[in-house]
């Protein structure tokens, strides 16, 4: 009890209202020698009497008027006499004397804002569904503690009514929220969140600051309590169950399909690459020798003119052989006729220049399309590598090709390579040309710092 002693004055009994008990979160004063719900004298409290709050605790008078109830609250520290200037209220209650000692009718309640509650729940065993395969759920239960105390203490009591409140049944109603609110928030993580329903144990933390975001807001709203923290202890998947069992096997069989289509992508992809980079090298191979080729030919453009004159006449030549025959030409019905060899030899003659002419003028158009080209240097063609898998040899395949396998994961440092001038097979982070393709590790930092630069003095 609260009353801690009673003093006279004017042939009264005044009261010394306070609280004592260690812990409580809300806890009733009653006057000395009263009985609980007998009758209305429990609630009796002598005008003079005195008032002691507790620093973090808050006193809440209530009183009965004819248009209903009305509080007043008094926040600790406070130890004073009880006035009507620390208790506006009473001036306006109808029906009471306040004269001498006569007592005025009010239930005292004392609120613990200090009190930091911690309550444990635990989830049974719930049926938790992976999205994409709704016929398998999986046995989970969940166990942790939540801790929360009063802030708002005028929302708290208008959402409790202080006179009938329990402890006890308040800490269940929590634990019921709590519960429904955690089951929730783990049933809905792999839909939501991504989360795998096998993967579940291994995402305490992740799945714990879903739940406190969720319940702060609802516990405030619902009971109107802080909670200052969520602590999921454990989740456990009941791995011997149907369900745990026939998910774990149609998730295996996907993930296997899965990287078998990518492996067989990967594979297409560098093939397709390969091929590509033996078009590209065979195109490159004939446009150098077509460009050497003209190149060439402009270096010796004055003998490839007298090569293309001597051509001509020699088909001019032919021409004039032929010009006899079926007695064409001939004089008197044999021999050669004179007038028809000098136009031979006219016509001869005017297409071989012609023809040297336009030789002249394809060879400076080619000559100046070569310095062009000169200033390009031509590709580097990189060596090419066999990799073994499997024990058998694969490709060859570039440096270009190799990179996009390490991306891939499909190429290593440990894997075996090969390439024309190896006397054997060798690790591929033993070559010195493929190194720079795998990822890099910065070298330790040292601790001496005797080896830093020192800054000079200003």
């Amino acid at each position: 009890m609260a009353l801690l002693g009673r003093k006279q004055n004017g042939g009264g009994i005044m009261d010394v209202i306070r609280c004592d008990e260690p812990s409580y979160l809300i806890w009733k004063w009653h006057p000395e020698g009263s009985v609980q719900g007998a009758n209305r004298k429990e609630n009796s409290i002598r005008w003079g009497s005195s008032l002691r709050v507790k620093s973090g605790s808050v006193a809440v008078f209530v009183y009965t008027r004819p248009d209903g109830n009305s509080m007043d609250f008094i926040e600790g520290p406070y130890d004073g006499i009880l006035k009507t200037n620390n208790l506006p209220v009473i001036t306006g209650l109808l029906g009471l004397a306040y004269a001498g000692n006569t007592p005025f009718q009010a239930e005292v309640y004392f609120i613990n804002l200090a009190q930091i509650i911690q309550t444990k729940f635990a989830v049974p065993f719930f049926d938790v569904f992976d999205p994409r395969f709704l016929d398998f759920g999986v046995p989970t239960a969940v166990r942790g503690t939540i801790t929360f105390r009063i802030t708002d203490y005028k929302g708290f009591i208008a959402l409790h009514r202080l006179e009938n409140f329990s402890m006890g049944i308040f800490q269940e109603q929590i634990k019921d929220a709590v519960k429904r609110y955690v089951k929730a928030a783990v049933s809905n993580a792999p839909a939501e969140n991504g989360i795998p329903v096998v993967q579940l144990e291994k995402k305490i933390s992740e799945i714990n600051n879903l739940v406190e975001e969720k319940l702060k807001d609802r516990l405030f709203n619902d009971f109107g309590v802080n909670v200052s923290g969520v602590d999921i202890g454990s989740i456990e998947i009941d791995q011997s169950s149907d369900g745990y069992q026939k998910l774990m096997a149609v998730t295996q069989t996907l993930t296997t399909q899965t990287l078998q289509a990518q492996t067989e992508v990967n594979i297409k992809e560098m093939r397709d690459s390969q091929q590509l980079g033996v078009l590209q090298r065979e195109t490159d191979i004939k446009e150098g020798a077509y460009a050497r080729h003209k190149q060439t030919q402009s270096a010796n453009l004055a003998a490839y003119q007298t090569e293309a004159a001597e051509r001509v006449g020699v088909a001019g030549a032919e021409g004039l052989g032929k010009m006899g025959a079926g007695g064409t030409g001939n004089v008197g019905g044999g021999g050669i006729n004179p007038a028809a060899m000098m136009a031979g030899m006219a016509v001869g003659s005017s297409i071989g220049q012609n023809l040297a002419g336009n030789m002249n003028n394809m060879m400076g158009t080619v000559s100046r399309q070569d310095v062009k080209q000169q200033t390009t240097p031509p590709p580097i063609i990189s060596a090419s590598y066999h990799v073994a898998v499997n024990g058998q040899p694969t490709g060859p395949f570039d440096i270009a090709t190799l990179s996009q396998m390490v991306a891939a994961g499909l190429f290593l440092k440990e894997s075996l390579v090969w390439t024309a001038g190896m006397a054997q097979w060798s690790k591929a982070e033993e070559v010195n040309e493929l190194k720079s393709i795998f990822p890099q590790n910065p070298p330790p930092i040292p601790n001496d710092n005797s080896e830093m630069p020192s800054v000079p003095s200003t």
